[in-house]
């Protein structure tokens, strides 16, 4: 039987963006119109796991966004602040909506639409989808009321209301060449 060293318990990581760089040690708070991007790193902060340039760049890309956009959107968003690879986005998407940053809306195509959650937490609301173009929206104005009554030993797990019709984009008349 050999004998193997004990570990060393690791210390805690600690974001770089959080460390002074003189002075006693102080958490940096996002004051409230402070950009997208330091709103994203708190609000990543705030959940008390790693702030990763690939969470805020992900984060910061559906804050921007003025719809639900697919993973292949969020690619494309983020391309400019320097490349993430598919399956990181992929994986940050995951987690984003995990720790409540972000929520998950299914399209008919199969494909889904990632969309930043309401400050207060809450996913109670309705979408719309288009059916011309896919687009997908929060609409924070219409509440989700809807509560049907379950069968016995059945538990409601939540309730998604989605309205479809055409965006303004799509209802536009086609102008024909002359």
């Amino acid at each position: 039987m050999s004998a193997s060293k004990p570990r060393m318990p690791r210390a805690p990581r600690v974001p770089i963006a959080s460390i002074p760089a003189r002075g006693p040690r102080r958490r940096l708070e996002a004051p409230a119109a402070a950009t997208p991007r330091a709103q994203a790193e708190a609000a990543i902060r705030a959940t008390g796991e790693r702030v990763t340039q690939a969470r805020v760049q992900v984060l910061d890309a559906l804050q921007r966004a003025s719809r639900a956009l697919t993973h292949h959107e969020v690619e494309e968003a983020t391309a400019s602040a320097g490349p993430l690879d598919r399956v990181t986005v992929y994986r940050v998407l995951d987690w984003l909506t995990r720790m409540g940053l972000a929520h998950r809306i299914a399209g008919e195509d199969r494909v889904w639409r990632f969309n930043t959650v309401a400050p207060s937490g809450s996913h109670e609301h309705a979408h719309f989808r288009c059916n011309d173009c896919s687009r997908v929206i929060c609409l924070d104005e219409a509440p989700v009321g809807v509560r049907p009554r379950l069968p016995a030993g059945y538990r409601s797990q939540g309730v998604e209301v989605t309205v479809i019709g055409q965006c303004p984009d799509c209802r536009r008349p086609i102008r024909q060449e002359a």
